[in-house]
């Protein structure tokens, strides 16, 4: 098959297909697929709410990132016709044509059938839910009278984040010094409330031993309420119920944060392919998916043996696995064998606050505010491109910005 007239269609903008679409570029007739304008470099969503990065930073346009060698499609594949080997997208009429498919489509937020969750919960996957929830906390900060007795500023700045993962665990101390810092500025008697709720026994589980002692110690540092083997019974508006030992609570909360885990998306529920129990596409060592030659699966959606737990569901996965998707691309067409690989932890990088992180490298974990800064050159460095990398490098040489203040 030549290179010139392969057309592969990548379906998903994501960590996964944006790398295998930069990665593939000029290979053949490269066409991706997404569902917005924009890239999200995830991993710095935390920051992000803090003020510590600015949109441009981490959700650069694919037209910044894209030469015209690919061809852009904004839209939601509604259908994947294998033997026509056509998808259809929502809205238009044409169908678009693949030699070579890649499913990157990631995930969608699990709520876990819990009542009232889907209702009355804030995401946190995207730019918009990161600046719908700073706004959140502003509007909570303004509602509370500056004489509020303490308990009532309290229980008026109370927000609760669903997950202890690595995900509500950066929210979360995140959200702590944004609130406590607006409660020194505003002259707010008390302190705000701000808790994690987790089914589990321990916060970021799979992550290494000492770096979860440095992530516990610094969620008492910032007052955080950690509220381990309890779980969440219903969302209502305004409060959330919840269960430990038996034992049944209402906790009246200005907003219900949700980092619980991912589903598969609705396309790939769709999709008459092998799957496992949790509805993951099963794909061989090569990442194709099982019984389609022609067609990759990566990311949140495939299940791969190979690959250590600490990285399932990861950015830092689909990154990887879009280097093999490339190479075994790159391999169909030449005519040679696809090859398959180990996926292994490359780094451990919590942010902890505004002012400090976690690092584990080398087997050896760093903390504070050098390991903020290490955190932000690793980032950096796994920008799409180099020319988006020399320009967010440039700014954030030392660490970033400094937080900006809620309200402000």
């Amino acid at each position: 098959m030549s290179h010139h007239k392969a057309r592969i269609c990548i379906v998903g903008g994501g960590f996964g297909g944006l790398f295998t679409a930069l990665g593939l570029t000029g290979v053949g007739d490269v066409t991706l697929v997404t569902s917005e304008d924009h890239f999200t470099f995830t991993p710095m969503l935390y920051e992000y709410v803090s003020g510590e990065v600015e949109a441009w930073h981490i959700a650069p346009r694919y037209k910044e990132l894209l030469d015209d060698r690919v061809r852009l499609i904004r839209g939601d594949v509604t259908e994947v016709d294998f033997a026509a080997r056509e998808i259809a997208i929502g809205g238009r009429v044409s169908r678009v044509a693949y030699d070579m498919l890649v499913l990157a489509v990631g995930g969608a937020t699990n709520y876990w059938g819990i009542e009232g969750a889907e209702e009355h919960v804030m995401p946190f996957r995207k730019v918009a839910h990161a600046d719908a929830l700073r706004q959140r906390m502003i509007d909570t900060l303004d509602s509370i009278p500056p004489d509020a007795a303490p308990q009532d500023a309290r229980r008026a700045a109370t927000f609760t984040i669903v997950g202890a993962g690595a995900s509500g665990v950066e929210l979360a101390t995140k959200m702590a010094d944004l609130l406590h810092d607006a409660f020194a500025r505003r002259g707010l008697r008390g302190e705000p409330r701000v808790m994690i709720v987790e089914m589990g026994g321990q916060v970021v589980p799979g992550m290494d031993a000492e770096i979860r002692g440095v992530v516990e110690n610094a969620l008492r540092d910032a007052h955080v309420e950690l509220h381990t083997g309890t779980r969440v019974r219903q969302v209502l508006p305004h409060a959330v119920g919840i269960e430990h030992n038996g034992q049944q609570s209402e906790v009246e909360t200005s907003g219900v944060i949700w980092t619980a885990g991912v589903k598969v998306s609705p396309l790939i529920e769709r999709l008459d392919v092998e799957k496992d129990k949790r509805g993951l596409v099963v794909v061989e060592p090569t990442l194709q998916v099982r019984g389609h030659k022609n067609v990759f699966a990566l990311g949140d959606i495939a299940f791969y043996k190979d690959v250590v737990p600490s990285l399932s569901g990861t950015a830092q996965l689909a990154f990887q696995q879009s280097g093999l998707v490339i190479d075994n691309i790159q391999a169909l067409l030449d005519g040679s064998p696809p090859g398959a690989k180990h996926f292994v932890e490359l780094g451990e990088a919590v942010s902890l606050g505004t002012e400090s992180a976690a690092v584990l490298a080398g087997g050896r974990v760093i903390d504070g505010a050098l390991a903020r800064q290490a955190r932000f050159a690793l980032y950096t460095s796994r920008l799409p491109t180099w020319q988006h990398r020399l320009r967010v490098g440039a700014s954030w040489f030392f660490g970033g910005k400094p937080p900006r203040p809620l309200g402000l």
